[in-house]
């Protein structure tokens, strides 16, 4: 029976090269939050979109549900859904701030804790985290918190679920050009120069290195935020 995977925010940018690099051999389940999506997933009987606001009460039952009724199990969660901010010191917006946090650090954790009942020894979390994490951004600090935030509580449910044979793990991602919003080319070459690879990511480069994470080749690695960005400020 082929393994199911749930990517919350998986129609767009890193979600969708994630839920690309599941699709050949996994169920995929995946989710929106206004734009359906129009990609050649679409045609694919194993993946399937529904619309989700994670910003919303019962939202994380009501899409662990629906994979349920779908497959009927989860195997892996993928906590991709994310906010970046602009949260600027003096201009304080409190529902802004508390957008971010409840998006970033507080949704994966009602994800999870929907899910719990159906997951089996073997069950894989990863989170999608950011550089930002222990690089400030300039101007978006509490988006940097919440993943600061979020880098935690994977430590955490690592070592909480770690005797269920639940690996709990996040991915770091750093610069990436996103095809659907790409940076300018100026910016690209600033973070291309603070690299030690010499050029920007990819959301694949990220969907491969959470597939790693996600497979039973890193069954032995629980409780680890693996930073994706190419040497970004080494």
């Amino acid at each position: 029976m082929m393994r199911t995977v749930l990517v919350t925010g998986g129609t767009y940018g890193l979600g969708l090269a994630i839920a690309a690099r599941f699709a050949p051999d996994h169920n995929v389940l995946r989710s929106f939050k206004k734009t359906p999506p129009r990609d050649d997933l679409e045609a694919q009987p194993n993946v399937v979109s529904c619309a989700c606001d994670l910003l919303q009460d019962a939202a994380a039952e009501d899409l662990v549900a629906q994979a349920m009724d779908q497959f009927g199990r989860i195997d892996v969660i993928v906590n991709n859904a994310g906010l970046v901010q602009s949260t600027p010191k003096a201009q304080f917006d409190l529902s802004e701030h508390r957008k971010v946090f409840e998006l970033n650090s507080i949704a994966p954790q009602a994800v999870l804790a929907a899910a719990l009942p159906h997951l089996r020894p073997g069950a894989a979390i990863v989170n999608i985290s950011s550089v930002n994490a222990t690089l400030p951004p300039r101007d978006a600090a509490s988006y940097g918190a919440s993943k600061a935030a979020l880098n935690l509580w994977t430590k955490a449910m690592a070592k909480e679920l770690g005797p269920e044979g639940i690996r709990v793990n996040a991915v770091a991602p750093g610069a990436i050009n996103v095809p659907e919003a790409p940076r300018s080319e100026e910016l690209t070459q600033i973070f291309v120069k603070d690299t030690a690879l010499g050029r920007i990511g990819t959301p694949d480069d990220i969907a491969k290195a959470v597939r790693f994470l996600a497979s039973e080749e890193a069954s032995f690695i629980t409780g680890e935020i693996l930073t994706v960005a190419g040497g970004y400020r080494l």
